[in-house]
């Protein structure tokens, strides 16, 4: 890393724009305040050298470091973080720390052990008999093993007799450690007929009209069934969107050659048993029966998009490998056949029912294509508002709800219906992400964001989210509910709430977390609050149908420590679950609240926090004295991150691409939060000669951007990260910059002509192609060592490849959103880091010296 005390450092581009800080300011050294890379970067050299052990009352490692975690009983940080690692034992503790309380899940994720899967058999798996919780570690055994005392509500229930075991002289099971599900945190149940799906009862006004009565009754779980639907209108069709859709469909189904290195081939990874059917939709749709074997397949056109139905239920669906040449001929004929359309309207809602229809009784997922606004049949929508006259208004807020109610209600029945939707965005104007995208958003799927969608830079980037999409861990038709010691006050994620406490997906994957909000109650207190000698607990069960049609439940169960001292909830304070559940309180208030107004609210909420420990922690200290406790050092930088990102950045940004982030903070896990809001900032220049390079040094660490294991992958070591600003940038560098969703290589204007040779084989700079989508594969060892990062980093995301584009300075408009990147300037419509913490210093002191609270001290942020 360069010090701006040892290299002059390069200005900050003249096109970003920022604001300072009102007033003086005193001359700070960058070397001498709080910095986020610093905490990160220790913290991974802590945990990379040894296992984490899950048993409460240990720090635990950041979400940004790779660790390993052995499961002791509690569930590992991968499947469950929380704001504190130690909650403070009454209310009146939790509000004067402003420490939010709060619990992120993500009960699918890839963790380090196989998860168990346990068949308890026809009684299922032993339930309190009082809140319904499930049998865990933390579970007390009493009457010699006949009961059990429940940990979440301490009710005593009966133990069944064939579950009954003697107990040891410490009252601990004889079996204990042969029953995962006593001695694990995170454990599969299968389970039977009780558990399965009930279809919602019969509407007054059918979604879509079926030529037999709506089904009623429990859904028996059966292989996960897909619907894709393409866009096949005129936008489509000229953007080569439909052309690409149609060849990664293909490599998925069949496999092909990898979209980064064509030399290697992909196996299929369409998951085996499941079926798939074909729409096509424009101003109609398009069904094809797949069944025969006829070239090309038989097309049935449904004209009335106003009262859709299936024209067929029965032989919609296909076995991709038993009708292998119909289904290849279909995708292959589809870009011809429909190259000479002169429709540009399409009918995204009705081809949503259509899928709904056919997935009815049965769940599933619907994939589609989408290239331009709907315009006809279901909920269409028209024209398109004056985003410039309501910006920054009170009215501004309509920008981010669906303009007709029917989107959500559609979204709300799929997820009723066990269907989860996503959505594949190539458009090249205003498609209203805030209304198509709210069916999504509401059944736990994904959008894919592909503006102004170019055939070469968007389709490797594309493909690589189709085969992330099929390969990872997915449960449907999923109910999920937290039972905890504690009130659960809000959930927050994507999803249907069906009730307070059953949040209900059409899809739940590995890369979906979702929040719920945690306060003090009076059943869950003594007379003096939560006891410092017990343990709080938390227990996440998702019921949930796995790929092969088994009806599960997945359980993720965590013990707290409860103490009484606020420097004991500071000293395990998890600085980045706070910004998980600060990022998604905010932009889900974008529908409700003046964006200046949620601005200052996560200002208040930074100091909030900061103000909490110096009152509790360092009253002696002088108010003019800065004081952060050594887990919160990140929190005014990723605090500023969240305020310059797409959503809540002060600057006039299309609404479309406001939702579409919206949609992906409220769903993504606290690792990539962080890692989004503040990007891995790399010097390349100066890379050390062995990093980077794999045992061979010749291999990248995964075929097509997925990782062959662990060892090969953990067999590349990544350079340290730097701060992102230009105070630490010199001229004659080479620069990655990585925010899960774009990878940007910025090359200074004095680089050395070598580096040029070693990455581009060639030393001229204003010859480098600036519309490359990845770096060509030379057998330089500079070039292996920049290739090995970016393909870890993509391997680090299961596959999923981040956009790449080329910045060299002062060249290419990509520096624009580099520059952007760079959270620590001032840019973004905000201040640099430096002006931030004063203010939030300024705001703590007058707080200190004056009295009052945050919101009359004076000193607000500049919206």
């Amino acid at each position: 890393m360069y010090n701006p005390a040892q290299s002059p450092h390069i200005p900050q581009p003249p096109h970003s724009a920022g604001r300072g800080i009102q007033g003086l300011r005193p001359r700070i050294d960058p070397n001498q305040v709080p910095s986020a890379v610093d905490a990160v970067e220790s913290d991974r050299q802590h945990w990379e050298k040894q296992p984490y052990l899950t048993l409460p009352g240990t720090r635990v490692p950041l979400a940004t470091t790779d660790f390993v975690a052995v499961d002791q009983g509690n569930s590992s940080p991968k499947y469950v973080r929380v704001t504190t690692w130690a909650l403070p034992h009454t209310s009146r503790l939790a509000s004067e720390c402003n420490v939010p309380l709060a619990a992120v899940f993500q009960p699918f994720a890839e963790g380090d052990e196989p998860i168990p899967l346990l068949d308890p058999g026809p009684s299922g798996p032993a339930r309190c008999e009082k809140c319904r919780a499930y049998v865990n570690p933390w579970c007390v055994w009493t009457a010699g093993g006949s009961k059990w005392k429940c940990n979440l509500c301490t009710h005593e229930t009966t133990v069944t007799p064939e579950y009954f075991s003697n107990l040891d002289g410490n009252g601990m099971r004889l079996d204990q450690m042969d029953r995962p599900e006593l001695c694990k945190g995170t454990v599969d149940f299968v389970v039977g007929d009780e558990y399965f799906a009930s279809n919602p009862p019969q509407r007054l006004t059918p979604p879509y009209f079926s030529p037999t009565p709506l089904p009623t009754g429990v859904r028996a779980p059966q292989s996960l069934n897909f619907v894709i639907a393409l866009d096949v209108s005129v936008e489509a069709v000229q953007s080569n969107f439909l052309y690409a859709a149609c060849i990664s469909l293909l490599k998925i189904l069949y496999g092909g050659p990898d979209h980064i290195d064509e030399e290697v081939m992909l196996d299929s990874c369409f998951p085996s048993g499941s079926r798939i059917a074909i729409i096509t939709y424009d101003s109609t749709l398009h069904f094809y029966d797949l069944t025969t074997d006829k070239v090309p397949s038989p097309m049935m056109v449904v004209s009335d998009v106003d009262e859709v139905f299936v024209p067929l239920y029965n032989d919609a669906f296909v076995d991709p490998w038993e009708h292998r040449k119909s289904l290849e001929a279909l995708l292959q004929s589809l870009p011809q056949r429909f190259v000479n359309t002169s429709d540009s309207r399409n009918a995204l809602g009705s081809v949503i029912r259509a899928g709904q229809g056919a997935l009815s009784n049965r769940g599933g997922h619907i994939i589609i294509f989408l290239s331009t606004m709907p315009s006809v049949g279901i909920a269409a929508l028209h024209g398109q508002p004056n985003e410039n006259e309501l910006y920054d208004t009170d009215k501004e807020k309509v920008l981010y709800k669906p303009r007709d109610p029917l989107w959500k209600q559609i979204g709300e029945e799929c997820a009723e219906e066990g269907i989860g939707v996503s959505m594949f965005l190539g458009n090249s104007k205003f498609v209203d992400v805030a209304s198509v995208g709210a069916v999504p958003s509401t059944t736990g799927g994904d959008i894919f964001f592909h503006p102004r969608f170019d055939l070469l830079r968007d389709s490797p980037v594309l493909e690589s989210q189709m085969q992330r999409l099929i390969r990872r861990t997915t449960g449907y038709d999923c109910i999920a509910r937290t039972s905890i010691g504690l009130r659960i006050t809000n959930h927050h994620g994507n999803f249907y709430l069906q009730s307070s406490t059953d949040m209900a997906f059409g899809i739940l994957d590995a890369d979906k977390s979702f929040c719920v909000s945690l306060s003090h109650t009076a059943t869950s207190m003594t007379s003096s609050g939560l006891s410092p000698r017990e343990y709080a607990y938390l227990q996440c069960a998702v019921l949930y149908t796995s790929l092969e049609g088994q009806r599960r439940v997945r359980l993720v169960n965590l013990a707290l420590q409860v103490v009484e001292l606020a420097g004991n909830v500071f000293q395990f304070a998890d600085v980045d679950t706070c910004m998980n559940y600060l990022t998604r309180t905010a932009v889900s208030s974008l529908s409700s609240q003046k964006m200046s107004l949620i601005r200052d609210d996560l200002t208040e909420n930074c100091s909030a926090m900061l103000l909490g420990y110096r009152n509790k922690c360092a009253a002696a200290s002088r108010p003019t004295q800065l004081i952060i406790p050594e887990t919160l050092k990140a929190l005014p930088t990723y605090t500023l991150g969240l305020l310059k990102s797409k959503p809540l950045k002060a600057r006039n940004i299309a609404s479309d691409v406001r939702n579409y982030f919206t949609h992906r903070l409220l769903s993504m896990s606290v690792r990539s939060t962080i890692q989004h809001l503040y990007p891995r900032f790399l010097a390349l220049h100066d890379l050390d000669d062995t990093i980077s390079l794999t045992l061979t040094d010749t291999e990248t660490p995964g075929v097509g951007g997925i990782p062959r294991s662990k060892a090969a992958n953990s067999a590349v070591l990544l350079p340290s990260t730097m701060r992102a600003s230009h105070e630490w940038m010199v001229a004659n560098g080479i620069y990655l910059i990585d925010n899960e969703e774009t990878t940007i290589l910025w090359i200074g204007s004095s680089v050395s002509p070598q580096l040029l040779i070693d990455l581009f084989e060639t030393a001229d700079i204003f010859s480098l192609d600036p519309h490359m989508v990845k770096l060509p594969p030379l057998a330089t060892r500079f070039s292996k060592q920049v290739r090995n990062i970016i393909a870890t980093r993509n391997a680090e995301r299961g596959g999923r490849a981040a956009k790449f584009f080329i910045a060299r300075q002062n060249l290419d408009a990509a520096e624009i959103e580099f520059s952007d990147m760079l959270v620590e300037d001032q840019n973004n419509g905000n201040m640099g880091y430096l002006d931030y913490l004063t203010m939030v210093h300024k705001q703590i002191s007058a707080v200190l010296t004056e009295g009052g609270s945050l919101s009359s001290a004076g000193v607000r942020s500049p919206w």
